[in-house]
């Protein structure tokens, strides 16, 4: 596995195998977070390729992948861990019926409720406590609130649970671990400073066109420039959400899916359904595309 980080160029070659086309940039900085031990925060707009991006480093090294997903109002019972409380009220009725049961001597064994028998390991925890080298991916960090943030830098910084019941858990292994960010709020500094940082914007067209054809490799090339191209004028204009690599890589697949021969950006096309995800937004595109083209940049864009 660590040949697979020895530098830039194992990294983008290791990717590449697993389908995931990645810069030099991306490559060199995965290679560092992985050789320094330290987790990646990986930025930037949704659908550019952050969460495949530590799914296909996860391949690479061949280690699991332990996913949490973040959302408003995750606390530390979901993302780090809980006590089963059913388990510990059985336990406790069962001990009730045994006539050699004594609180006491529970407690001094330390094998009473409080024990990591009944203790239900969310991700966080889990990542750590593999038993093999795993890769963490904490999915849209961005989504808690500062509280629950905070309670992810032990594991970050530390490689370890403080569980109160049973003191401090430690890492057998050290994860490979990787936060992304949509960027909806600012994170603390205290998070970025444990972090190397990398952000992923849209890609250039050239390498835009290279996820294009391994992802759809039948559609014909032509088609897949004047694709790129397309999406490539929409992100200019002021869109809520511009179409992202995830949505380049949808319309390619209906195209040659449907067949097509010609990119059709008609008002009865459905180009625009697949690429813009709200009303305001395809309504700003057609307008955009029943105005005459001026400048360098030809709209509608062709290859």
């Amino acid at each position: 596995m660590a040949g697979a980080f020895t530098d830039a160029a194992a990294v983008r070659a290791g990717l590449a195998a697993q389908g995931y086309l990645a810069d030099d940039k991306i490559a060199g900085v995965v290679s560092l977070a992985a050789r320094l031990g330290k987790p990646l925060l990986v930025e930037g707009p949704a659908g550019t390729g952050k969460t495949q991006l530590a799914k296909s480093v996860a391949q690479l090294a061949a280690r699991p992948l332990i996913r949490l997903q973040c959302y408003e109002g995750i606390d530390e019972s979901k993302a780090l861990y809980e006590w089963d409380y059913r388990k510990q009220l059985l336990w406790i009725q069962a001990a009730r019926g045994d006539e050699t049961f004594s609180a006491d001597a529970v407690i001094e064994d330390g094998k009473g409720i409080f024990d990591e028998r009944f203790l239900l390991t969310r991700p966080m925890l889990a990542a750590i406590r593999s038993p093999e080298p795993a890769v963490l991916l904490v999915d849209e960090v961005d989504r808690v609130d500062a509280e629950t943030e905070a309670l992810f830098l032990e594991v970050l910084a530390e490689h370890q649970v403080s569980v109160p019941e049973l003191g401090r858990l430690t890492a057998r292994h050290v994860p490979l671990v990787f936060l992304t960010s949509n960027g909806t709020r600012d994170l603390s500094e205290a998070l970025k400073r444990r972090c190397l940082f990398l952000y992923l914007d849209y890609p250039d067209p050239q390498r835009e066109r290279e996820i294009v054809a391994q992802a759809v490799p039948g559609l014909e090339q032509a088609l897949a420039d004047r694709l790129v191209a397309l999406v490539d004028s929409l992100r200019l204009l002021n869109l809520r959400k511009p179409p992202s690599v995830a949505e380049t890589i949808d319309l390619a697949r209906a195209m040659h899916l449907l067949g097509a021969t010609e990119l059709d950006l008609t008002g009865s096309s459905l180009t625009l359904n697949v690429l813009l995800k709200y009303r305001d937004d395809v309504q700003v595109a057609q307008a955009a595309l029943a105005r005459p083209p001026s400048g360098p940049r030809p709209w509608p864009p062709r290859p």
